[in-house]
């Protein structure tokens, strides 16, 4: 697929994502989705990419919603395709990928702005951003998973009072009510992101594959958690990383990860 609304750079075995729409607040519409599914899925598939960053173009927002033109005028049924839809190509997608993914939010997450950023696995932020879900000043509700990873992220009562006011967090209070884990000046989100992303991309990226799956299995009412780990974990030990991470340990060296 040819990128019209985003584009990638690559170093170090970390890539980074930009959502670049900044004349609309980098917001998300059809296009936009389904670039992004192809681009982490590419992504997840190099095995030379160890770590993704996505963020927004520009001061103003990372993501600051979806493009309410588009589903404006749709019917019930057509709501719930692209709820669904919207769900398995990016939400869904992001939060079960193997490769672990940090948003970096510079400015407004609104909407499928933050749902995006409560999809990856952790976030940090500038100290000038801004999140919400604004969906029933609107007369609907947050359909790409926000109802449910706002309310796993801060707890149900923080997360019924956002959604239900309309209203919008600052930096502080976001970090306050655990929805992102460091809030930064903004010169300095990128340089704090790639510096964890580094610091992830030193371990082995299999048991960091193992380790998202048992964490997420966590907060599945259909999976009971403590056995994904135990799978997960005996699984480890017949693979080359796990090898090479004892045996280093062992050596008392810096280990190289086959990722295998």
């Amino acid at each position: 697929m040819d990128y019209e609304n985003i584009y990638i750079e690559e170093e170090n075995n970390i890539a980074t994502i930009t959502i670049n729409r900044p004349k609309k607040l980098n917001a998300l519409n059809k296009r936009t989705i389904a670039e992004l599914h192809e681009a982490f899925k590419e992504l997840d598939d190099d095995k030379d990419i160890q770590v993704i960053v996505v963020t927004g173009s520009g001061e103003k927002a990372f993501v600051a919603g979806a493009d309410i033109s588009e589903f404006a005028h749709f019917s019930q049924e057509e709501g719930k395709v692209l709820a669904a839809e919207g769900q398995r190509l990016l939400f869904n997608f992001v939060d079960n990928l193997c490769t672990p993914v940090i948003a970096a939010v510079n400015g407004f997450a609104l909407g499928g702005g933050l749902e995006l950023a409560m999809s990856c696995h952790f976030r940090i932020a500038s100290d000038n951003a801004k999140m919400g879900l604004p969906e029933v000043s609107l007369g609907v509700i947050p359909g790409y998973g926000g109802t449910q990873r706002l309310a796993q992220l801060i707890g149900k009562g923080r997360a019924m009072e956002i959604i239900m006011t309309a209203g919008m967090v600052d930096a502080k209070k976001a970090l306050d009510y655990g929805l992102v884990n460091h809030v930064v000046p903004q010169d300095e989100l990128l340089p704090l992101s790639l510096k964890i992303a580094s610091r992830i991309s030193n371990n082995s990226p299999v048991a960091i594959k193992y380790a998202i799956k048992a964490v997420n299995a966590g907060f599945k009412y259909d999976v009971n958690g403590y056995e994904t780990e135990i799978d997960a974990f005996g699984t480890c030990f017949g693979t080359d990383d796990f090898k090479e991470g004892t045996t280093a340990f062992l050596e008392k060296r810096k280990a190289d990860f086959p990722g295998s």
